[in-house]
């Protein structure tokens, strides 16, 4: 069989791996703090024809011989780029500008998200939209349920009023050696992996080591581009196409070998 028609499958395979991240991207465009992939391929193994040859006996070197097999996937990054902050005027709607993540607990599990639509619960708790505890440097987030109002600085530092006492804690960030390495877990959310490494345990209060500053009232919309997106669209959709001609004249080429027998 030709060596082509499977350089052609795995052509295939790759762009359809793209035009799934791609979708997944639009439309993900209007997710508070989502953060959008990015597919990039990688050659395959070569066949070796023949290697390289030094020259030697009065003769010129040589260069290799070789048959590439196609492509493979290579990676499928999340870019973590700022993305533009809303106004909301709303103050538990917060949004980081710099780096660094929300820190949320679920039972015993700790998660890292950048979406910073928060609400109180029963008990004047911070929480999500699914219930998971926002963290501050001393624990959950708590504002008194007898307080007439609060707000929230740049610092992360809560100051309320009508209540005893008149803070409400600190909201801690976290920052990652390698942001890359999360991995997402749905819900906008993020967990540690071996390669984003732990976060600085000793620096978690925003806007201090490099730490992103807390926006209230405005949420992080998605780092999404649509135009970027589309033509990424375009360039996926002419790329598989292309790898489908090449099956197809390749095909052509095995028939016309079969039509030799008659």
């Amino acid at each position: 069989m030709l060596r082509s028609m499977y350089s052609g499958i795995s052509g295939m395979k790759n762009f359809q791996t793209k035009l799934d991240v791609i979708g997944n991207n639009i439309a993900n465009v209007n997710t508070f703090g989502f953060k959008k992939g990015r597919v990039t391929f990688k050659d395959m193994v070569s066949q070796q024809i023949s290697g390289a040859t030094a020259a030697a006996n009065g003769i010129g070197g040589t260069n290799p011989k070789q048959v590439s097999l196609g492509s493979q996937l290579n990676t499928i990054d999340t870019i973590h780029t700022q993305g533009s902050l809303q106004t909301t005027s709303r103050p538990l709607d917060l949004g980081i500008s710099g780096d660094g993540f929300f820190v949320l607990t679920k039972g015993d599990d700790t998660i890292y998200t950048r979406s910073g639509n928060f609400y109180l619960d029963n008990e004047g708790n911070v929480v999500n939209g699914d219930g998971y505890y926002l963290q501050g440097t001393e624990g959950n987030i708590n504002i008194p349920l007898e307080s007439q109002s609060f707000s929230i600085g740049a610092d992360g530092s809560i100051a309320v009023v009508g209540a005893d006492p008149a803070e409400g804690g600190l909201i801690q960030i976290s920052k990652f050696p390698n942001p890359d390495g999360l991995q997402k877990v749905g819900q906008n959310n993020f967990v540690e992996t071996v390669n984003s490494g732990a976060p600085n345990e000793d620096n978690i209060t925003p806007g201090v080591g490099g730490n992103g500053t807390i926006v209230s009232g405005a949420l992080e919309m998605s780092n999404v581009d649509l135009s970027e997106e589309f033509t990424e669209m375009i360039v996926a959709q002419r790329g598989f196409q292309s790898n489908t001609r090449i099956i197809t004249t390749s095909d052509e080429i095995l028939q016309e070998l079969v039509n030799l027998k008659r």
